[in-house]
């Protein structure tokens, strides 16, 4: 096997040079595949994660001239880790602020309690949620009053209480959905470039 001096990596990743990217992924995947499937990750996250390292990297050597200050192996594994990381972060966050029950018992005056950060989750949340058409709005806190499926059925003149469960999801992804995609929610992650 041919082996590649971390210079020589750069330079043929600069070049776009399809035996360097093989290299690449051959002699460095594997290491990022095992970090992010013993950390809650799956292989298509692994993928994913190396795949937006390697366009991380690309950006940097295009706009700089790189001088790696640590092997090539540490640098590829430090911004696939801080990639990964941030993709963990997100997802936790995307659960705990959309965690409606808990938002549910809350009223806008009680947040003036607490701090900032949350106060502008909310104001976002209550953003997004005012966008949704009236049936999702009534179907979603009908839930977040913890009132039963069976009963939001009744309320809402659904045949069944599965059909009220499937449109309780369907407008809890449809919030969901349009807070993550809201500029103003990034503001909550850490960037790592």
């Amino acid at each position: 096997m041919t082996f590649y001096t971390d210079e020589a990596i750069i330079d043929g990743l600069k070049r776009r040079e399809s035996g360097i990217i093989r290299y690449v992924y051959k002699e460095y995947y594997p290491t990022i595949k095992f970090l992010i499937t013993t950390n809650s990750g799956t292989e298509t996250d692994a993928e994913d994660v190396f795949q937006d390292a390697l366009v991380v990297l690309y950006r940097k050597i295009a706009r700089e001239n790189l001088i790696l200050t640590s092997s090539f192996k540490t640098f590829l594994y430090s911004i696939c880790r801080n990639l990964w990381l941030q993709r963990l972060d997100r997802r936790v966050f995307s659960n705990q602020f959309l965690e409606m029950e808990d938002m549910g018992d809350l009223q806008e005056n009680q947040y003036f309690d607490q701090p900032e950060e949350d106060q502008d989750k909310y104001r976002l949340f209550q953003q997004h949620f005012l966008r949704l058409s009236e049936d999702c709005q009534k179907v979603l806190q009908l839930f977040m009053s913890k009132i039963s499926l069976k009963e939001i059925a009744e309320i809402m003149g659904f045949k069944t209480e599965k059909y009220a469960k499937t449109r309780k999801f369907m407008c809890k992804e449809k919030l969901k959905n349009s807070i993550l995609n809201d500029p103003n929610f990034n503001k909550y992650l850490t960037n790592y470039e």
